[in-house]
């Protein structure tokens, strides 16, 4: 019986990815779910696993390191990387499945996987294609769905990210749109210079602040352009906004 283990710091998208995958392939024995690179590393060393969902990014050490540590197991990534990740992702021969993953694509996934496997991860040269890519082009688009239309948002239209229980909000000057890639994900994969992490839970566009207020209790609320809302600036983010 096929089996496999999944790895993401985000529990509530590893519980998502192991429900829609018991749905899609019953056959498929899941072992164990695991937060981060270092437990997974262990799990799979523990349980052998056929296969192994990984993503990209994770404390301790990332995905494509406990590939690396990975024997015998076929190594499926997923990531929130760009279509230039995942053009890496093709010529190291490594599976892949990009945030947010649609039902089609996992279903597809599977269906490959059944029919002919994973192949074998050529992690070296997977390393040196993400090395290369790195930093070299940043998140421009993000993939909205209502209902079953698909648009495109260029990112320089958000005024902010906030996550919320199961998803992250995407809101511009008129509108809210629900995207499934974590928080922290969507940081890695910003520009650094255009946005800006204001508390635990908020990333914000730094073209549309319009001023940074302080109380008399020292908390400071961050001012949009052409909004009455404000959002809380969390102290451990605040150096970066001190000569506002």
């Amino acid at each position: 019986m096929p089996s496999a283990i999944i790895a993401d710091d985000e529990p509530r998208l590893a519980a998502d990815l192991a429900s829609r995958l018991r749905c899609l392939w019953p056959q498929l024995d899941i072992l164990g779910l695991a937060p981060d690179g270092i437990s997974a590393a262990r799990l799979i060393a523990e349980t052998q696993p056929t296969y192994a969902f990984l993503d990209i990014r994770m404390p301790g050490i990332d995905g494509v390191d406990v590939a690396r540590i990975a024997r015998g197991t076929r190594i499926i990534f997923v990531t929130a990387h760009d279509e230039y990740a995942v053009a890496a992702f093709d010529a190291a021969a490594a599976d892949y499945l990009l945030k947010p993953v649609s039902d089609a694509r996992l279903a597809q996934c599977v269906a490959r996987l059944v029919e002919h496997g994973s192949p074998t991860v050529d992690v070296n040269a997977l390393s040196a294609l993400l090395a290369k890519q790195s930093g070299q082009h940043m998140l421009e688009w993000l993939t909205i769905r209502i209902g079953d239309t698909t648009r495109l948002l260029a990112v320089n239209e958000v005024q902010y990210f906030q996550s919320g229980d199961k998803y992250t909000e995407a809101v511009t000057a008129a509108e809210r749109h629900l995207i499934r890639t974590p928080l922290k994900e969507l940081l890695a994969s910003l520009n650094p210079n255009q946005f800006a992490q204001i508390h635990r839970g908020i990333i914000v566009n730094l073209r549309m602040v319009e001023h940074i207020e302080r109380d008399l209790l020292g908390r400071s609320r961050v001012h949009l352009r052409g909004q009455t809302d404000t959002l809380p600036l969390s102290r451990s983010f605040v150096e970066r906004f001190r000569t506002m």
